[in-house]
C-alpha cells in the first residue's frame, strides 16, 4: 500500500535528519555526503506527503462545514472549494506514485551514444549526421558535454556511424528511450524525380560504466594500433595513433581514432567497451526477468522501428505511444522535451501499473 511506503519514507527521512546533526557524521565527510544525498533524494517525497495530509485535513474540515451549513450560497462556495481540493489531492497522489516508482539505477549516468546508418545508403548516412546534430543541440540546452569517440564520415557529408559520450546530469534518464530504429522519409537532393525515399538509422544508448560496474581483465584484450584515415583514404595524422580494441571473451570490437594521441584513443576505446559490456549483461538480465513480456516503452529491442521523421509532412511520429508532432524542424534543432516527456510519462505509468496489486 502506497501510504505504508510513505510512512516508511518519512521515518527514514527523520532518521537521516538526525544523522546529519550527529557529530560522528559531521566528522566523516564521505558518510556525511552519502547521507545528505539520500536526504535530498527523498525530501520531495516527504514534502508531497505532507502536502497530501494537509489537503486531506482541509477537505475533511470543509466536508464538516458543508454538512452543517444551511445557506445555499455558502454551500456552493464550500462545494467549489472541495472540488478544488479533490483535484489537488488526485494530482499530489499521482506525483507521489511517480516518485515512489522504481528508479533505474543508470538514470544519473553519462551516456555512450552510437548512431549507425542502416538501409538507405548515403541518405541514411546523411540522417546519421542529422540525428547526431539533433542530440548535440539538445545536450547544449541541458548543459551536457559532448565528446566524439569515433566517426566514419562519407564523402558527401554523411556519417556511416558515430560514437560519442554525452556527459551531464540525467543524460541516461532522458536519452534511454532513443534506442531503436529511427526511420526517415524525405526526397534526397540527388533525386531528380522528386520521389520520397525511406531510410533507416539505428541508435544505441548505453549507460557509461565505471570500473566498479564492469571488470575487464587486461589479458582479455587484444589491442591493435594503426594510422588514422579520413574520407577517401586521406591521412589524418602520420603516426599509428588509431586503436582497435577486441575483448576476446565477448568478441566485442571497439575502434577509436579521433584523437591524435594513441593513449587517449585507448582510454576512449576502453570506456566504450566497458559500456557495451555492461549493456550486454543488463540486457541479458532484463530478458530473463521479462521473459516474454515486452515493455511498450524502452524495451531495448534495437530491431524495432520506434520513430518516423517525415519531411514532406513536417511530421515526427513515435510509434510506441502513438505520439505525432508536426514540428519536425524544431525537433531536429534539439527541441526534444516534447518527445521525451510523454515517453517518460508512459514509462512511469507502466511502472506504477506493474507495482499495483492484481
Amino acid at each position: 500500500m502506497i501510504f505504508d511506503r510513505l510512512d516508511s519514507v518519512v521515518e527514514r527521512f527523520r532518521k537521516l535528519e538526525s544523522d546529519l546533526s550527529n557529530p560522528e557524521t559531521l566528522s566523516n565527510p564521505r558518510e556525511y555526503q552519502r547521507i545528505a544525498r539520500e536526504h535530498a533524494e527523498i525530501s520531495p517525497v516527504v514534502e508531497a506527503y505532507r502536502r497530501y495530509k494537509n489537503l486531506t485535513a482541509r477537505a475533511a474540515e470543509n466536508q464538516e462545514l458543508l454538512d452543517s451549513e444551511k445557506d445555499p450560497e455558502m454551500r456552493d462556495l464550500i462545494k467549489q472549494d472541495l472540488a478544488d481540493l479533490k483535484e489537488q489531492l488526485e494530482q499530489t497522489e499521482l506525483n507521489m506514485k511517480v516518485m515512489l516508482a522504481p528508479k533505474d539505477p543508470n538514470d544519473d549516468k553519462n551516456v555512450i551514444l552510437e548512431i549507425r546508418a542502416g538501409t538507405g545508403g548515403e541518405e541514411a548516412a546523411l540522417f546519421v549526421a542529422d540525428l547526431f546534430r539533433m542530440y548535440s543541440r539538445y545536450a547544449e540546452t541541458q548543459g551536457w558535454k559532448v565528446e566524439i569517440m569515433d566517426t566514419h564520415p562519407t564523402g558527401l557529408g554523411g556519417l556511416k556511424e558515430i560514437t560519442a559520450s554525452l556527459m551531464g546530469k540525467g543524460a541516461f534518464s532522458r536519452l534511454k528511450f532513443e534506442r531503436g530504429v529511427h526511420r526517415v522519409q524525405r526526397v534526397p537532393t540527388t533525386e531528380s524525380q522528386g520521389r520520397i525515399h525511406t531510410s533507416a538509422v539505428t541508435v544505441a544508448v548505453l549507460p557509461e560504466a565505471e570500473e566498479v560496474d564492469v571488470f575487464i581483465d587486461p589479458s582479455d584484450l587484444k589491442i591493435d594500433v594503426f594510422r588514422s584515415s579520413g574520407p577517401g583514404g586521406q591521412s589524418v595524422n602520420t603516426t599509428d595513433s588509431a586503436v582497435r580494441m577486441t575483448h576476446i571473451p565477448s568478441g566485442l570490437v571497439v575502434i577509436c581514432q579521433d584523437e591524435k594521441s594513441q593513449h587517449k584513443n585507448k582510454a576512449k576505446a576502453l570506456k566504450v567497451l566497458r559500456a557495451r559490456l555492461l549493456d550486454q549483461v543488463q540486457s541479458e538480465q532484463d530478458a530473463r526477468i521479462a521473459q516474454d513480456r515486452k515493455s511498450q516503452v524502452g524495451s531495448g529491442d534495437r530491431s524495432e522501428r520506434i520513430r518516423t521523421y517525415n519531411f514532406p509532412q513536417n511530421r515526427v511520429t513515435d510509434h510506441r505511444i502513438n505520439l505525432t508532432l508536426y514540428k519536425l524542424e524544431a525537433i531536429l534543432e534539439g527541441s526534444l522535451d516534447e518527445v521525451f516527456d510523454p515517453l517518460t510519462a508512459a514509462h512511469q505509468a507502466e511502472l506504477m501499473e506493474s507495482e499495483s496489486p492484481a
